[in-house]
């Protein structure tokens, strides 16, 4: 079955490269497509929205999904990643910590009902959280094929103990390069700072988010319109502002 980006519901933002924004928490999910391979970034809040991005993403690629990219361990971001079955999982070093354990996943189930998602839907996805099979400590590049790679960077701790950003280098003429950020940027409402959240390093992570991208880049925030630089640098002013981090 042959779709447009657009017919799916997702934005394209270069060649192969789109994302969508999910309901109820305006949560992105993104997709880069290689020659026989593609990559999702973040999984939705549920099995059932996972099971819906997968089946969208091989509609836009014409095959599976091969890869996924978790950017950090918050349930609208994670709890969908186990309806990629057989995808190569990719997370930050020490996500594991987050995903791993009874305890761990209670308080990721918690903070799901907390929040509004369905009580069965939340334990569901709580009993079946995967752990990411490759941890990313600095930088890892993916070879997606058809002269598509991808380059997964830590640049955490910031909104969480553990952020993932992953840049979508520009492959054809016209094309900007595309970072997905995880919500180290929101765009629909004020960066939100949980117990999990390391602050003092968080207008830092945004330097090298801008490092990596340049200035021409699309940089997609975990929440909300794709922004610009200048929306990037203004959102790390605001944090060390915010947060008493000197520049």
């Amino acid at each position: 079955m042959t779709v447009t980006w657009e017919e799916a519901g997702w934005e394209r933002l270069a060649a192969g490269v789109g994302r969508c924004r999910l309901p109820v928490w305006d949560c992105t999910a993104g997709l880069v497509v290689g020659d026989g391979s593609a990559l999702i970034v973040d999984a939705g809040s549920s099995l059932a929205e996972g099971a819906r991005l997968r089946t969208q993403a091989q509609w836009l690629a014409g095959h599976r999904v091969t890869h996924l990219a978790l950017t950090h361990p918050h349930f609208d971001h994670v709890f969908g990643a186990a309806a990629f079955a057989g995808a190569e999982v990719y997370g930050p070093v020490g996500i594991d910590t987050v995903l791993d354990g009874r305890r761990a996943r209670e308080e990721l189930r918690a903070d799901a009902v907390r929040n509004g998602l369905d009580a069965a839907a939340a334990e569901e996805a709580s009993d079946a959280l995967i752990r990411p099979h490759h941890q990313v400590s600095g930088e890892w590049t993916l070879d997606l094929g058809g002269g598509r790679q991808v380059l997964l960077a830590n640049v955490g701790p910031a909104h969480t103990a553990h952020d993932l950003a992953v840049l979508v280098p520009a492959r054809l003429p016209g094309d900007r390069e595309v970072v997905f950020c995880g919500d180290l940027v929101e765009e629909s409402g004020e960066p939100q700072a949980g117990q999990d959240a390391v602050p003092s390093h968080w207008p830092a992570a945004l330097d090298r988010l801008l490092d990596l991208g340049g200035e021409d880049a699309l940089y997609v925030p975990g929440h909300g319109a794709v922004v610009d630089a200048e929306f990037v640098r203004r959102q790390r002013d605001a944090l060390a502002a915010r947060f008493g981090v000197s520049r």
